[in-house]
């Protein structure tokens, strides 16, 4: 009783006292702050939802943390209104912020023990409370109590705040004080929260009775004011008939209150009818699933999602922003795409038969001012269920190598060295001892899988993927050309690695050892960096980041600028296009991929190149169109890696023979969704290549 009774004079003091200046009630700093927060309020800038697009305009994923629905206040029905000012603040429209009646009613409530009806906080300081928690604040329990500590200090605060906005908002108004306090009104009903983790009129019309706020009826408005008064205690989904007394329990204080008109017996009439109505609410109490996981078409679209999520907090866009500033993104995904490489994923490496094994494909879109993501998939759906994956198995650096694809990076390295040319004759020994490099303290050996000729073409020799050649040549450009040309090319956050245990990038780890092997694509790898170094080739040389973003407008429809890696002209173009030459016969006969090009049908012109790891444990294929490129990856996903076997697709424990290739499991699934994604765009032909690097 004694708190009640000093928050009572705290309050009275506000009232008494004036806003600004004079008497010594605050100092500058302290009256700044209250115009400042007054200012913030009569804005009311809300934590909004961000809606994602697919490059058709289609939403695709929601990212927010108070699923609110901004609805003006001519959308919100009288009857919603009427309820809550009956229940909440019956003297809303006669006082100025602060209810003198109201203070000396709560204590008279407060000395008889009933707090059943309204107490000392008018609407708009509830409003305000509102606000510092769950717009200033993120509505956590340290921001609700900092928003509603009883101390006097804190009330007087929230009683000026009151007082400047009710004055700052008539003003604004012209003078006229009903337009200032439905604004106010109007304002409370967007930013309350009504359970869970609704908030807003808007949201709670939508998801709790399925309709807009403009045809909220009494019953369903003293449910939603209910809600709003307890949004943890009551769960009209969960607890109907308590929900149904706690409404019914209102309306008859709205009676109480003269909300039904003058005529008492008419209004009590009304007010059996509203009781005796059924509480309303849908079956099944949901919203929009706010992330990457678990809605719409997330199984398949996640993992874009989620590669979107990252890239816009790497390009300068706050998290916070993200889940709280009702963004509107426009991506890249191209769905149509995105379901073709799920499929083709799924078809050559089947979840429910092949366990362990994740089958992950990339699909970027060459240019010369942009590289777009169009998609990201994997045969396992993105998710945390049963046979689902939360990793972000076609963006991440994956802890399995692509093999022999890394022969591309040796070879562009010495095409800019003028080592060699794509028609040179590489030495090609069926074995052969490096002088150069080393295995620890032993004498770096390497066989060739399979029977080739002595000296092989370079493009030949990218076709059919002899390992000594490309060691010979390696020892002639250098391990660390090879790895910087890697870097150059696309596989930047690939170099840039550090695996379990390993306090050195990949890259600079290969230059350190002196490591051979990185031409044979030993180590970790990227799928969707993988198919940007085959767009980089495609498009002259010119590497540009694998953007997911098209554009990205704040919630005025104004564009934000994101701080996206500039585009770089990496190699000459003139080498770029004698290297996809060079990449010109892998789907030919006689190339690594050419059973699978021709299962397919396939009859267009690509640049293309398999890579298999030593115990199968990982394959994949890389090959671009002048229209798309892509990647995949096929490998074994788990703690307990093993290699993969053909018939049925499986894995088989650690064989040095007999498991996959890039030409079996990779290169089908690229064939395969290219096939889909390709259906009516015309047959383009590969850039010629130059003399001075053939």
């Amino acid at each position: 009783m004694v708190g009640l009774v000093l928050t009572a004079g705290v309050l009275v003091a506000a009232l008494l006292l004036p806003l600004v200046g004079g008497l010594g009630l605050a100092t500058n700093r302290a009256s700044d702050l209250v115009e400042q927060t007054s200012g913030e309020l009569a804005k009311a800038d809300l934590p909004l939802m961000t809606t994602v697009l697919d490059n058709a305009g289609t939403p695709i994923a929601y990212f927010y943390d108070q699923y609110r629905l901004p609805t003006p206040s001519e959308q919100i029905s009288k009857a919603m209104k009427v309820a809550l000012v009956s229940v909440e603040d019956k003297r809303f429209y006669e006082h100025n912020g602060v209810d003198p009646k109201g203070i000396g009613r709560a204590l008279v409530k407060g000395s008889s023990g009933d707090g059943m009806t309204q107490g000392a906080s008018t609407l708009t300081q509830q409003y305000i409370k509102n606000y510092l928690v769950y717009a200033i604040g993120n509505g956590d329990r340290e921001s609700f109590k900092k928003a509603t500590k009883q101390t006097p200090g804190r009330k007087l605060k929230e009683a000026r705040i009151a007082l400047d906005l009710e004055q700052r908002l008539t003003q604004e108004a012209g003078g006229d004080k009903r337009r200032a306090k439905d604004q106010i009104l109007t304002s409370y009903l967007n930013i309350v929260p009504f359970g869970n983790s609704i908030f807003g009129v808007g949201a709670a019309a939508r998801t709790y009775f399925n309709t807009t706020p403009d045809k909220l009826t009494v019953p369903q408005a003293a449910l939603l004011v209910a809600l709003a008064n307890k949004p943890i205690l009551l769960d009209p989904g969960e607890s109907r008939d308590e929900a149904k007394k706690r409404r019914n329990t209102l309306i008859d204080t709205m009676q109480a209150n003269g909300a039904f008109g003058e005529d008492k017996a008419k209004a009590e009439q009304d007010a059996n009818r509203y009781k005796e109505s059924d509480l309303g609410v849908t079956d099944k109490v949901t919203r929009p699933q706010s992330g990457c996981i678990g809605a719409g078409n997330l199984p398949v679209d996640g993992y874009f999602c989620s590669y979107l999520f990252d890239y816009l907090q790497k390009s300068g866009l706050p998290k916070d922003r993200i889940m709280r500033g009702g963004l509107t993104i426009k991506t890249t995904l191209d769905r149509r795409a995105n379901d073709a490489a799920h499929q083709a994923a799924a078809r050559q490496a089947p979840p429910d038969t092949a366990e362990g094994i994740a089958n992950a494909m990339a699909v970027v879109q060459p240019g010369g001012e942009r590289h777009k993501v169009i998609a990201l998939a994997a045969n396992k759906e993105f998710g945390n269920e049963a046979g689902q994956s939360a990793w972000e198995l076609p963006s991440m650096v994956t802890n399995f190598g692509a093999g022999s694809i890394y022969k591309v990076f040796t070879s562009a390295a010495a095409l800019e060295q003028h080592a060699s040319g794509i028609l040179q004759q590489l030495d090609n020994p069926q074995e052969h001892v490096s002088s150069v490099f080393k295995n620890g303290t032993r004498p770096y050996k390497v066989t060739n899988f399979g029977h080739y000729p002595d000296k092989m073409t370079m493009q030949d020799a990218l076709a059919q993927s002899p390992n000594t050649a490309f060691i010979k040549l390696e020892e002639k450009v250098g391990v660390r050309a090879a790895v910087d040309m890697a870097a150059k090319l696309g596989m930047r956050e690939t170099t840039q690695y550090k695996a379990p245990g390993q306090d050195t990038p990949l890259g600079e780890r290969f230059k350190r050892d002196n490591s051979g092997s990185f031409t044979l694509g030993p180590d970790a790898t990227s799928v969707l960096e993988l198919a940007n170094v085959a767009a980089t080739l495609m498009s002259g040389g010119k590497w540009c980041p694998p953007t997911p973003v098209v554009q990205v407008l704040d919630r005025d429809n104004r564009p934000v600028q994101l701080n996206e890696p500039a585009c770089e002209q990496v190699v000459p173009t003139e080498l770029a296009n004698t290297l996809v030459q060079g990449m010109s016969k892998d789907d030919k006969p006689g190339g690594t991929s050419s059973g699978a090009a021709g299962a397919a049908g396939w009859d267009r012109p690509i640049l293309g190149k398999t890579g298999t790891t030593e115990t199968s444990q990982s394959v994949a294929f890389m090959a671009a169109t002048p229209q798309y490129a892509g990647a995949v990856m096929t490998f074994s996903d788990g703690g307990n890696p093993q290699t993969i076997c053909p018939g049925p697709l499986r894995l088989c424990g650690n064989r040095s023979q007999g498991g996959v290739t890039g030409g079996h499991v990779a290169a089908p699934t690229w064939f395969d969704a290219m096939k889909v994604i390709h259906q009516g765009l015309p047959v383009q032909q590969l850039p010629p290549a130059d003399p001075r690097y053939s």
